[in-house]
Formats: structure tokens, C-alpha cells, sequence
């Protein structure tokens, strides 16, 4: 069916303007401006006037859980919750029970999206310190990236030793699978554990979490992974960074690296474990104003490339505890892009720069198919926003599994209108049009 979304103020490719895309067969097949018409009829109108409309958002960095933390979260749950907040398209941690680290994990994972995911996937496979001559079996045009732990212990999937760093980021630049790093020196870490037991107890208060996870421990980590990549021609994408010294190690003519910073190291200051406690505690920490007003510079002037959630729903039981009990991790994929709205409402960076970071990046820097832009012949993932709409999150609107959120109480003053996936309408308006089912994500490689 040919349906006509009407009159909304386009924003893609740096620009924003007045027209109408018509869509058909899952593509968009028509961007009109202003008062042009459609080539054929539409049988279908969306009336879109005083809107805004925009590619849908591709999370690259999503904790979904499933298998085997399924009292967390699952693929159906957190999909739905990513298609309220306005994302099409997400790609998914190693991190789960088994962890990804296998072909046939791999495709466990890829089973149960075809099967319950609302939204577009893909899946990471994650490196050890022995499975790098798996990467061969990977298929280059189905598989995001390799996920790699470097220096910070999640599971078994740390990494720590020098040769085995060197065969990953070998052997991933001469197949073409770019890597992305989750930096944070451990011996730094474990001696910034040791000393500060001494001063504040075998679980010291939650505002020591930054001092614990240490600038010095991104630093150092982020310093190392740069120098592997640079020596290897690997393709490297460092995940969350979250303090103003790892901007030193990014430049805009290196291409070759990428940097993303995640919504809640570009929301939230160490002074906000005050009021929020372990809600906000995460992996790297949220560390002082400073840093997180460097990432809002960085995200605007375009040292800082992406911007993905790191989504990581934990039950409210594992957030008790203070800087070493709790867990880390936060929901937050039902909030991002209305969080980042709010930073263009307050003149942070621009609604243009947000669709770039959110919208664009995602898509060129890992080469996937045709998403990711407003364009003829393109997957008609989008979302339509409304400008000038205020709301205050309330528990009952958390769709997230974990049934809670770092911004509940919040007042945003966008709202997510509808969210399309693949031409059809996955989420409008509070309701989730459950005939929808998501595709698995190409990557022209």
C-alpha cells in the first residue's frame, strides 16, 4: 500500500526542510518538497503537518540479555522499549548465558529475533583469549563487529593478554571486521579497589564508583587500543568514553577510529549519585561536570562520532549495594533520543547534529544496507516527533523489563509520535503494533 506521510519538517544529511515521503513495500519511494505531489496515487495519508521527521535511530550498543538473564530483559521486551524511544535498528552484546563467543551461540541469538524481535538486529561476536581464528567462520555481511573487553572484566570475556590482543586486532583488519572496545585498565581499577577499601569499607558509597573506574583506567586502556589499531589498520570503535582526557586520543582526520559517548555520560555528573544512587552507576563511571561538558563539546564538534545507550537493564534487586556490590548497567533505550532532544533544546549541539550522531554514524560507520538515511530506495525505518509536547515519565510508561528508569520523574518536551520499521508503523502513540517483526541487519562489507 502506498502510504503518503504528509507535510513534517524533514531533518537528514545536515539539512532540514518541508516535504512528504511516500512509502511502499518497506522502502521509501518518493521525498517530495514543499507542495510537490506524489507520482501515483497514495492510499494511505498520514497527516504529519507541524512534525518532525527523522531516520530512525540505530542503537550500536544495547545489553538485551537474552539468553539467559531473561529476568532482566529479552529480545521482545527491549525492542518494543527501543521502538517507543524511537530506535529501528539495534545491535547486541556478547555478554549473555552462553556468551557469543561461538558460531552456534551466535546463531541461538539470530533464532530468537527472527522470532520476537519488533525492530532490525544484529549481534556482535565477542573475543576471548582464544577464539580469535573463529572470526573466519563469521559471515562478513551479517555480523556488526567484534566486541572486545579490554582490561575490564565482564564474565570470562576479559582480555589482558598482549598476544592475543595483537591476533584479534590482526586477524579482525585482514578480514574487515571493525572492533569495539570497552576500555578500562584493570590493574589500575584493582588498585584504586584496594586503596580505597581502606579509607570507606568493602563497599564503599556509590560516589566512589568514579574514583574506583578511574579517568587514569580509560586512559590508559583507550591509549592502548588506538596504538593496536594504528599498528594494525584495524577498524576500531571505542565504546562509551567518558572522560575529557580520551578525547586527546581522538582526531577528525583518523577515520579509521571512532568514538562513541552514550546518553547517560552526556546527561549525568558525579553529583547526580546524590539524588539517583546506583541507578547510575555504570561501566566506565559517570565522572565529573567537566568530562561530561567536554563529550556534549566533542558530540557537537565532532570528535565524538556516535551516540548509542548501552542499554543495560538489570532487575532492581541487583542495584542494591553501593560502588563494588551493585550492579552496572541502566535501562535507558526508551529515553535516549528524548534525552538528546533536550540537549538541542538547550543549544547544546543542533537537531542536525543529533540525526548524524544518532542516525547517520551508526550506519556509515559500520556499512550497513540502506538504513540510516532519508533516501530513495532506502528501509522505511523513521520516526515522527513532536516538538513543543511535554511529559513527565512515569513508572507505568517503562516498558523495559526491569520495570525501571534513571529518568522516571523527568520532564521531556518532545514526544515520540510514531516509530516506523521496514514501512510499517511498529509504535504509535503509547501502542505497539505487534504484527511487526524487525529484519536482520546487512552490512556492505
Amino acid at each position: 500500500m502506498r502510504t503518503l506521510i504528509s507535510n513534517p519538517t524533514i531533518v537528514n544529511r545536515g539539512e532540514q526542510f518541508r516535504g512528504s515521503i511516500v512509502v511502499n513495500n518497506g522502502k521509501i519511494v518518493e521525498i517530495l518538497r514543499e507542495d510537490e505531489l506524489p507520482r501515483l496515487p497514495c492510499y494511505r495519508i498520514i497527516e504529519a503537518t507541524g512534525l518532525y521527521l527523522i531516520p530512525g535511530v540505530i542503537d550500536d550498543h544495547v545489553h538485551f540479555r537474552e539468553p539467559g538473564l531473561t529476568k532482566k530483559a529479552t529480545i521482545a521486551t527491549e525492542s518494543r522499549a527501543a521502538a517507543a524511544g524511537g530506535v529501528t535498528s539495534f545491535m547486541e552484546m556478547p555478554n549473555t548465558v552462553p556468551q557469543t563467543t561461538t558460531i552456534e551461540a551466535l546463531k541461538e541469538k539470530y533464532a530468537i529475533a527472527a522470532k520476537e524481535s519488533l525492530i532490525n538486529y544484529s549481534f556482535y561476536f565477542g573475543a576471548t583469549n582464544s577464539n580469535a581464528d573463529e572470526f573466519e567462520k563469521l559471515n562478513l555481511q551479517k555480523t556488526c563487529g567484534i566486541k572486545l573487553f579490554m582490561g575490564s572484566s565482564t564474565g570470562n570475556m576479559l582480555v589482558d593478554r598482549k598476544n592475543e590482543l595483537e591476533r584479534i586486532f590482526s586477524k579482525a583488519a585482514a578480514l574487515g571486521f571493525p572492533v569495539a572496545v570497552h576500555c578500562e585498565d584493570g590493574s589500575v581499577i584493582s588498585e584504586n579497589t584496594r586503596r580505597i577499601k581502606e579509607e570507606a569499607g568493602e563497599d564503599p558509597d556509590v560516589k566512589y564508583h568514579p574514583l574506583i573506574r578511574s579517568a587514569e583506567a580509560c586512559y590508559r586502556s583507550t591509549e592502548s587500543a588506538v596504538e593496536l589499531a594504528r599498528r594494525f589498520g584495524t577498524r576500531l570503535h571505542i565504546m562509551h568514553i567518558s572522560t575529557a582526557r580520551e578525547l586527546e586520543l581522538f582526531g577528525k582526520e583518523d577515520r579509521n577510529i571512532t568514538a562513541e559517548a552514550t546518553p547517560a555520560h552526556l546527561t549525568f555528573c558525579d553529583k547526580d549519585y546524590a539524588r539517583l544512587g546506583t541507578k547510575i552507576k555504570c561501566n566506565p563511571a559517570i565522572k565529573s561536570a567537566d568530562d561530561r561538558n567536554a563529550l556534549r563539546t566533542a558530540v557537537a564538534d565532532g570528535r565524538i562520532d556516535l551516540i548509542g545507550t548501552d542499554h543495560a537493564p538489570h532487575h532492581p534487586d541487583d542495584k542494591i549495594g553501593g560502588a563494588l556490590k551493585a550492579a552496572s548497567g541502566m535501562p535507558s533505550i526508551q529515553f535516549s533520543l528524548l534525552a538528546m532532544l533536550e540537549l538541542v533544546d538547550k543549544g547544546v549541539f543542533t537537531i542536525e547534529t543529533l540525526v548524524e550522531r544518532m542516525c547517520h554514524a551508526p550506519a556509515r560507520i559500520f556499512d550497513i544496507d540502506r538504513r540510516g538515511y532519508i533516501e530513495k530506495g532506502y528501509h522505511a525505518d523513521f520516526v515522527l516527533l513532536a516538538p513543543g509536547k511535554p511529559h513527565t515519565v512515569k513508572k507505568e510508561d517503562i516498558i523495559s523489563k526491569c520495570g525501571w528508569s534513571p529518568f522516571e520523574g523527568d520532564t521531556f518536551n518532545w514526544n515520540i509520535e510514531q516509530t516506523w520499521v521496514n514501512g510499517e508503523c511498529a509504535y504509535s502513540n503509547g501502542v505497539i503494533n505487534e504484527e511487526v517483526h524487525g529484519k536482520a541487519l546487512r552490512f556492505n562489507r
